[in-house]
């Protein structure tokens, strides 16, 4: 059921009739399974460091001391009634609050799941810092985060203040330029049309 999940991208009420189990057995052993992984993921994953050459280097050359990015997200899930209302997001659904961190690579640094999802991110985040496995940060370094998140040692959803110049490159002079004349041909053939 866990790879058939993986692998297809299934939602519970598909693998449902699939395996002829209610949504709340399978996210239970889907959990169960998920917890086993990571338990062993350290002995089994081994991950090489990660060097940005070419046109990825120049995309975060602006982010020298950036790690990665860090935000929350929320995944569905199936609750039995009592723990509804705990599990209840701010648009109504049923959800678990996910802090996921990940590196210029886009590979996963630091994932904590299993959060309510009524929780906010800066709730979510804060038990990431205090926790046992806890996220770390290198002194110096940040993550870029949004504003559901505030500024302060490691986190920085405001990067204007560190971007002391921006060097225009001719083909975005070339692109500026040509946007700018199509925006004023169509504003003189609408204002043409309009008479």
């Amino acid at each position: 059921m866990f790879l058939h999940i993986l692998a297809h991208n299934l939602k519970y009420r598909v693998v449902q009739f699939s395996y002829c189990r209610s949504k709340e057995t399978i996210s239970r052993q889907f959990n169960y399974v998920l917890r086993a992984v990571m338990k062993v993921s350290k002995e089994y994953l081994n991950f090489q460091p990660c060097t940005l050459e070419g046109a990825e280097a120049n995309k975060w050359r602006w982010f020298e001391r950036c790690i990665g990015a860090l935000d929350g997200t929320h995944i569905p899930v199936t609750v039995s009634p009592d723990e509804r209302p705990r599990y209840r997001n701010r648009k109504g659904d049923v959800s678990t609050n996910v802090l996921a961190a990940c590196g210029p690579d886009l590979r996963f640094i630091y994932v904590l799941p299993g959060w309510e999802g009524s929780a906010g991110d800066s709730r979510v985040l804060r038990d990431a810092l205090r926790r046992q496995n806890k996220l770390e940060i290198p002194t110096g370094k940040y993550f870029l985060v949004d504003a559901g998140y505030t500024n302060g040692p490691g986190f920085q959803n405001n990067v204007i203040d560190y971007i002391t110049t921006i060097q225009a490159t001719e083909e975005w002079t070339r692109f500026q330029d040509t946007l700018a004349m199509n925006m004023f041909a169509n504003y003189h053939q609408i204002d043409f049309e309009v008479e």
